[in-house]
């Protein structure tokens, strides 16, 4: 498995490429090839041929290999990709949490672009763009025709800069208009606060390289605010995912060592891999196990993960993880699905392809692709509008060309879940928790009760 790991990098970053990416990286494609389908290229030979001769301006072949490219990855799901040199070094700088942006996950549908969720702290956050927002212009430009790489190359640009976008919104009698000014991103990616004496309350905005650490630092904070907690709130709404290292140390910050927290599967070897709460699963040589310094109570404090519809990739890992092993009740409303594992096949002239080679199971076995997390207990988030519509939500059911669920194709694994499963006030600047959430309120109603009950066994 080390060696597996090393090799692979296991990384899930989806910064503006579709709901947040559970990725592998591999050095070559180095796999003998299949034999290609002579005729079939003849065709293709010929078809290129006429456009060189024919269509109305000349074309350069550069830009038609690309898009024959484009189209033969982009027609497989919504995730697989060709990333240029930029896109593809945009992609590796954006797992150290900073990239310059609007900071919006996105995925492309029938020719537009659908918001997955926005990112917390960042300006499409500030500005109110929703999950489930279709953007149908930027500035002037209509987005239908553009790739997906097209429309994320015009959103960004240089911090400060401005960027007009036209979206359609379920509920809304016509397309709003919205202002944005890029800017550097820099995600904070855990942020934690006491809710009432005895519970904490942790969020986690997107797995990124320090999260793991970030987590034990804000838990040893509870801790001296307010000593051993009795309950802790998890909270994972609108994740829309990142590092799959990093969300296998989450899971291991409160499940036994030892324990299996993911396995993914596919036709090749490297595809399948198996990751338990194990720092040879979630530490690269040389890295330092922030897991060594966690309080004793994380792995046996009652719990509550909070989840939704922008809850995708690493945080249904975690989620998934957490609900199998009892070691959570998973609360909210069903999460995005997004289940499947890309390999990143870097390129010799420096691009690379994005490539789907596996889906992701739950400890139990569950594949989560295109289905998500059922919660425990549904608790819809509260919502007033003048509009009898419902809001409009995307999942990855609902991107064009998904992968399929795949559940019957796949046996369970025989590892099975083992076991059942001075406090300070809110600071008014950058506060954590809002307190009309009532999706939290209930979940904290929820974790007194199974307080209470751990207390009278």
């Amino acid at each position: 498995m080390a060696g597996k790991f090393k090799q692979l990098g296991l990384i899930a970053i989806g910064v503006f490429f579709g709901a947040a990416l559970t990725l592998n990286y591999s050095a070559t494609a180095s796999r003998e090839p299949e034999p290609l389908p002579i005729e079939d290229l003849r065709v293709f030979s010929e078809i290129f041929g006429r456009i060189k001769s024919d269509y109305v301006e000349p074309v350069e072949d550069k830009r038609l290999i690309t898009e024959a490219i484009n189209g033969m990855l982009s027609g497989l799901d919504p995730h697989s990709a060709y990333l240029d040199a930029e896109a593809f070094k945009e992609l590796q700088v954006g797992t150290q949490g900073e990239f310059g942006g609007l900071g919006i996950e996105v995925g492309m549908e029938d020719g537009f672009v659908k918001v997955v969720a926005p990112i917390e702290d960042t300006p499409a956050f500030k500005a109110g763009i929703k999950s489930g927002d279709l953007i149908i212009r930027l500035d002037d430009t209509p987005v239908k025709g553009m790739t997906l790489n097209d429309a994320v190359k015009r959103m960004r640009g240089k911090p400060g800069t401005d960027i007009v976008l036209t979206i359609v919104r379920k509920g809304e009698a016509k397309p709003l208009t919205v202002r944005l000014t890029r800017a550097v991103i820099k995600i904070r990616s855990v942020k934690h606060q006491i809710v009432e004496p005895g519970f904490g309350y942790v969020r986690i905005t997107q797995f990124q390289e320090q999260t793991g650490e970030n987590l034990v630092a804000a838990l040893r904070d509870l801790q001296a605010k307010n000593g051993e907690l009795k309950g802790l709130i998890l909270d994972l709404r609108n994740n829309p995912g990142g590092l799959l290292n990093s969300a296998v140390s989450v899971s291991g910050a409160f499940i036994r060592p030892g324990e299996l927290v993911v396995y993914t599967d596919g036709r090749t070897e490297d595809a399948r891999m198996r990751l338990h709460n194990a720092r040879e699963s979630y530490l690269r040589p040389g890295e330092r196990d922030a897991l060594k310094n966690l309080p004793a109570w994380t792995r046996e404090v009652p719990m509550v993960v909070l989840v939704n519809g922008g809850s995708a990739s690493a945080s249904e890992i975690v989620a998934g993880a957490l609900q199998d092993h009892k070691r959570a009740l998973v609360v909210g409303t069903q999460t995005f699905g997004k289940g499947s594992v890309q390999t990143i096949l870097p390129l010799n002239n420096g691009t690379a392809i994005k490539l789907t080679t596996a889906r992701y199971f739950t400890p139990s076995g569950r594949s989560i692709q295109a289905k998500g997390i059922t919660p425990d207990i549904v608790v819809e988030e509260a919502t007033v509008s003048n509009s009898a519509t419902p809001r409009l939500e995307v999942r990855e059911a609902d991107l064009n060309k998904h992968l399929e669920n795949g559940q019957s194709e796949t046996p369970a694994p025989q590892d099975r879940p083992k076991g059942d499963a001075d406090a300070q006030s809110p600071s008014t600047a950058g506060e954590v928790i809002k307190r009309d959430d009532y999706q939290l309120n209930q979940a904290l109603i929820l974790l007194k009760g199974l307080a209470l009950l751990r207390d009278r066994k």
